[in-house]
């Protein structure tokens, strides 16, 4: 049985608590948040003790800790959990300066334990099941990877303003996906921003929409499109062009069902934000981390994986601030 402490009980620590509430080989035995009901009330939900941080991290009887506290916060609390020889599961991104991801990622390696990023979207099923069939040459060579992300609406400005801007925290997933289906690492890139959804966006030195092109060694191309707003709900889909087919993931609906009629065909809306569509997810990256430290295998993705990702999303925002081409050194 691997015990899991889990720091942060907002949504995402609530999301980890439930997928762990039911595993037969993993338990939450302990949580810690900054607001003392939120960590009540989810130590309820899991049977779990509500304990310090610091408590939490060094308590010999926890094998293993969930990071899904502010972004800000993750520095220190890696640092920690290393020295106190946690595994460690971490939410992106694990800062938002490289030279400090270098220096959580140099303590860990120093002390050995587990780290795994948490780029939830690799385990989407459909996702996952895209990857093997490149894997698997279905399309044959991969030429061009296009990648739709679209949030129904946009986050509280007071998000806005601490979350690092939008290549940062939004499109640091698309980024990853770009290299987990590239299968190469960019060697270039090109970004272009705008702000078209909220003007206090802009105020606060932020873009609501942009988009990125990747391109690598051996000449494949990636185009990721981002916004913050989809009148339509929340729109996930990528397209693999390889050179003998195509492969391609489309949204999740609410239901399958279609209505047809005299005013024409009528799907059902897209699943709506990020907790539903990604729901199973969630669930197969906590199996992978958990299976992977009973079984002493290396977890995916990794801390080098996480800093990647930033390296390409500090890319993105300086190209979209200057429109010069980036070249990666990733």
């Amino acid at each position: 049985m691997i015990n899991i402490g889990i720091l942060g009980c907002g949504r995402i620590g609530q999301v980890h608590g439930a997928t762990l509430r039911g595993m037969n080989n993993a338990r939450a035995v302990a949580v810690a948040d900054a607001m003392p009901a939120a960590a009540a009330s989810l130590a309820a939900t899991l049977g779990a003790r509500v304990m310090d941080t610091a408590a939490l991290i060094n308590d010999p009887g926890i094998d293993a800790v969930i990071i899904g506290t502010p972004t800000t916060t993750h520095y220190d609390l890696i640092h920690a959990a290393a020295a106190a020889g946690k595994a460690i599961f971490c939410e992106k991104p694990i800062d938002l300066s490289v030279a400090r991801i270098h220096d959580c990622l140099a303590v860990v390696e120093k002390a050995g334990v587990p780290f795994m990023t948490a780029f939830n979207r690799r385990f989407d099923p459909n996702f996952a099941h895209l990857k093997a069939q490149i894997e698997a040459q279905v399309i044959g060579d991969v030429e061009l990877v296009t990648i739709l992300s679209r949030d129904p609406s946009p986050p509280p400005i007071g998000y806005v303003k601490t979350s690092g801007g939008i290549f940062r925290d939004m499109m640091i997933h698309d980024l990853d996906m770009a290299r987990f289906l590239l299968g190469e690492e960019p060697i270039s890139l090109t970004a272009a921003a705008s702000c078209l959804v909220d003007p206090e966006i802009g105020e606060a030195g932020d873009f609501d929409t942009a988009v990125v092109t990747l391109k690598t060694a051996s000449g494949k191309l990636c185009q990721i499109s981002n916004s913050r707003r989809a009148t339509y709900g929340y729109d996930q889909r990528i397209e693999v062009h390889g050179s003998l087919g195509m492969l391609r993931a489309d949204n999740m609906l609410e239901t399958t069902v279609e209505l047809s009629n005299a005013a024409g065909m009528c799907k059902a809306p897209t699943q709506p934000f990020f907790l539903e569509r990604y729901a199973a997810a969630y669930r197969a990256e906590m199996v992978h981390f958990v299976t992977a430290l009973e079984a002493g295998k290396a977890v995916t993705p990794t801390g080098q994986d996480g800093l990647k990702a930033q390296i390409l999303a500090d890319a993105a925002d300086a190209g979209a601030r200057d429109g010069l081409i980036r070249m990666i050194g990733v």
